[in-house]
């Protein structure tokens, strides 16, 4: 497994390499442009979230589970929290960990959420110096657990996720629309992002015509 390009890494949200892996222009509008709109997807994510947002420590058997966990990486510069961790025990000793995070709809064919949940385990690889093998991924509209093997191959993904946002976050340039329209569908940003209109106009003069939009109505301001 390869690691991280960066020396002295940028802080990025955890969360945000799911934004990244969806679509890189979606993870700079909301993490370079501070642009955000609420759909009824992602309401029924936060209320998701509220739920499972407990802080409680729940202990049964073997098994201790702990929720609401912050978690970092001063080595990958990450930083976030993880909806669950099942800590699993042998004569009183942590043995096994597998973190598990929530989501509110379906199975993804792509690594977008796994990919979330590796670096999550990265994370905790670190902070409490083990190995972690497996964490799963709980999807509440199909009411299932879908377990995620922690393998080289997602790994180096969520590594090379990872150096690959922080470059966009340095250079400080959004990214142009995916080509894959299905991803637009359902993306809360879709109006923000424009990505017809985008995609139509290489040439820049979509964005200069938004400038000079700005620059009439600060005229008629002053006026």
């Amino acid at each position: 497994m390869r690691s991280s390009v960066s020396s002295a890494p940028l802080q990025i949200a955890i969360s945000a390499l799911q934004h990244f892996a969806y679509c890189p222009r979606q993870f700079a509008l909301i993490h370079l442009e501070q642009a955000w709109s609420d759909n009824h997807l992602t309401a029924q994510g936060n209320v998701l979230h509220e739920r499972v947002d407990s802080h409680e420590v729940e202990t049964r058997g073997q098994k201790r589970s702990e929720r609401a966990v912050q978690v970092y990486s001063d080595r990958l510069g990450l930083q976030g929290k993880l909806d669950l961790l099942e800590v699993f025990s042998e004569n009183g000793k942590p043995r096994r960990y597998v973190p598990v995070e929530y989501k509110r709809g379906k199975r993804k064919v792509m690594d977008w959420d796994r990919i979330q949940l590796c670096a999550q385990a990265l994370c905790l690889e670190e902070m409490r110096g083990v190995s972690i093998s497996e964490g799963a991924l709980w999807y509440w509209q199909e009411r299932l657990r879908e377990v995620v093997a922690l393998n080289d191959q997602l790994r180096d993904q969520t590594l090379a996720c990872i150096d690959n946002a922080r470059l966009v976050l340095q250079s400080q340039v959004t990214p142009p629309p995916t080509t894959d329209l299905t991803r637009c569908k359902n993306c809360s940003l879709v109006d923000l992002c424009v990505p017809q209109i985008v995609r139509r106009d290489r040439s820049g003069t979509y964005v200069q015509a938004l400038f000079e939009v700005e620059k009439i109505s600060a005229e008629d301001d002053q006026d």
